[in-house]
């Protein structure tokens, strides 16, 4: 091969190279655009079409998917045993399933980015009696936009986030804990 005929294939291959990182780079904002979407209308206090999942309970056979939780209202909180700040909102997250699940409603817990062992045995420790599913690597944690975790959202019973969410444990303080209530009131009225 000459050496003009080793520039044109480098050229092209250096063409290519660019090409495909401007793809996946406007694909990229793209989807943040999209997933951000999610967030700025729940903070302007417009519904958003949950995502869906499908995922293995923890706490017995089967799974649970968001398709199951049509027509009931839910609390979607989103946790880790390594979490020291979900440890803590457990209390608040229990009672409310406890108080209000006459009522119809779902307190369900999504274990992310955990081992199943380790997800168990915390359940058990803090005296979980919720539903739990687990989302192993996060790929549901990732459709929903969480930053970090816990995070927690409320879905009204048409399958809509609604009530914005909450980044963050749920007790933190009174005013955080006063959204929560009122989030909890707004999907048990859907």
């Amino acid at each position: 091969m000459t050496l003009d005929r080793l520039r044109l294939v480098a050229q092209i291959c250096a063409v290519g190279l660019v090409v495909s990182l401007l793809v996946l780079l406007v694909w990229k904002v793209t989807r943040e655009e999209q997933r951000a979407g999610i967030a700025k209308a729940l903070s302007l206090g417009e519904p958003v079409d949950a995502p869906r999942f499908e995922l293995p309970r923890l706490d017995q056979e089967g799974t649970v998917s968001l398709a199951s939780l049509r027509g009931k209202p839910a609390v979607i909180n989103f946790w880790a045993s390594w979490c020291a700040p979900c440890k803590d909102e457990i209390p608040v997250l229990e009672k409310t399933w406890r108080e209000h699940r006459g009522e119809g409603l779902v307190v369900l817990g999504i274990d992310s980015q955990d081992f199943k062992g380790d997800a168990r045995k915390f359940a058990r420790e803090t005296g979980i009696s919720y539903p739990i599913v687990h989302d192993g690597p996060g790929k549901t944690m990732r459709e929903y936009d969480l930053t970090g975790l816990p995070e927690t959202y409320f879905l009204d019973r048409n399958g809509r986030l609604v009530c914005g969410h909450i980044v963050g444990a749920v007790h933190v303080n009174d005013d955080i804990e006063g959204k929560f209530r009122e989030c909890v009131e707004q999907v048990l009225r859907s």
